[in-house]
């Protein structure tokens, strides 16, 4: 690897976590001021970092627009985004959609609830351990890839899971998978909310309205999801194509 492009992408990590001065910057790649203040620079000049009043430097709008064009091309966040605005209206919570990507939970979009308090985590990553988007869509895996884990297993039965302190914040969180073609799991919706004001039993009741929105994802993107919950919340419903025999029932009931 060139080794300024690996200098350029190690600062522009560093630069996405916090603001560094031209100290701190050189610091954290090892070199010396002068080094680091042409890849600053030159960062600078193509839009991935700006420099602050305080002559300190952070990320860029550049990178906010990649990373929201490469966003658009993952199109169930298309689809889900006037149902995922639904549910959080309704519920009054913040509302995630997120997928599996390289091993790593990754969050598309979402709907912060009203007070704001969680932090955004649009583009940003997350452990699959630990977390209850994780381990649904990990649960959606094929068996092959997921071995038998009875924790999943029972994430699989139930079709929704629950985690307190997600990823190591303050919050709770409730996760239900999106289903594709097949039935495969492509997405998990989750709604969650800080731990200290919304208790996980509490959280725990929303769960219906969940699992109401993910099949209606699931619905409008094409999947083939199980109906167990009422979707006349969301607007959507599945049409099941009615039996003969029950066809002659309803005649005989209308005689």
């Amino acid at each position: 690897m060139s080794q300024s492009v690996d200098r350029a992408l190690t600062l522009l990590d560093a630069l996405g976590d916090a603001p560094l001065s031209l100290e701190q910057a050189a610091s954290s790649l090892g070199v010396h001021k002068s080094t680091a203040l042409r890849l600053l620079r030159t960062l600078e000049e193509h839009g991935f970092a700006r420099r602050q009043p305080d002559l300190r430097y952070r990320i860029g709008g550049r990178v906010l627009s990649l990373a929201h064009r490469a966003l658009e091309d993952f199109d169930v966040r298309q689809v889900a985004a006037p149902y995922l605005a639904a549910l959080g209206a309704r519920s009054g919570l913040t509302v995630r959609l997120a997928v599996l990507h390289d091993g790593e939970v990754l969050y598309l979009d979402e709907v912060a609830g009203p007070s704001g308090a969680e932090p955004s985590r649009i583009g940003r990553r997350a452990p699959v351990e630990g977390t209850a988007v994780g381990r649904v869509l990990l649960a959606g895996l094929s068996a092959d890839d997921r071995g038998e884990e009875p924790e999943l297993a029972a994430v699989r039965r139930r079709g929704w899971a629950a985690e307190s302190r997600e990823h190591r914040e303050p919050v709770t969180c409730v996760a239900a998978p999106v289903a594709g073609s097949g039935g495969r799991t492509v997405a998990a919706c989750a709604l969650s909310a800080p731990a200290s004001e919304v208790p996980p039993a509490a959280l725990a009741r929303l769960v219906p309205e969940l699992l109401c929105t993910a099949e209606a994802i699931s619905l409008a993107y094409g999947g083939s999801p199980t109906p167990r919950w009422c979707e006349n919340r969301c607007g959507s419903r599945p049409v099941v194509p009615a039996s003969r025999t029950s066809g002659r029932a309803s005649a005989a009931r209308r005689r």
